[in-house]
């Protein structure tokens, strides 16, 4: 890892994985506290990335739909922008997103909120009609006790 301080950057930091190694840009008056809370985040960011990098989220999709007698999802992928959310589904386009926040959490908690996310394909609101689709999943309480641990929102 490496920090490099910038007179150019006023505001902003960034960070980036070239050759192998995390290089961290930061404006050059960054007190040493800024400095290492940018690394902290930076560099839990980077591990999330490395560990959802893992994760085949179509195949595990793919398979959770066919054994709930769910859609496939036209796509399915982790983002790092999802701040209150565990998932997202936008039903029109079939898109899935997860918040990479998730990607060190159990397989089957990440399954739970897949099957939550094929669910919304179906039924966009949280209905019985949905929560009886959500609830064939066999660990679905289970699940949600966990994400309630960690901060879960609801959608």
């Amino acid at each position: 890892m490496e920090v490099i301080r910038s007179a150019n950057r006023s505001k902003t930091a960034q960070a980036r994985l070239h050759g192998g190694r995390l290089e961290i840009r930061i404006p050059a008056r960054c007190t040493r506290a800024e400095e290492a809370e940018l690394v902290r985040h930076f560099r839990a960011k980077f591990e999330r990335m490395r560990v959802a990098d893992d994760v085949d989220l179509s195949q595990r999709a793919a398979e959770l739909a066919a054994r709930h007698g769910l859609p496939t999802p036209a796509s399915i992928r982790w983002v790092g922008n999802q701040q209150h959310r565990w998932g997202s589904c936008t039903p029109a386009d079939g898109t899935i997103r997860l918040s990479d926040r998730m990607s060190g959490f159990p397989a089957w908690v990440i399954d739970y909120v897949i099957v939550h996310e094929l669910a919304h394909l179906v039924e966009a609101a949280h209905s019985a009609r949905f929560w009886q689709l959500v609830n064939a999943y066999p660990l679905t309480e289970r699940a949600r006790g966990f994400l309630m641990a960690k901060g879960w929102d609801e959608d």
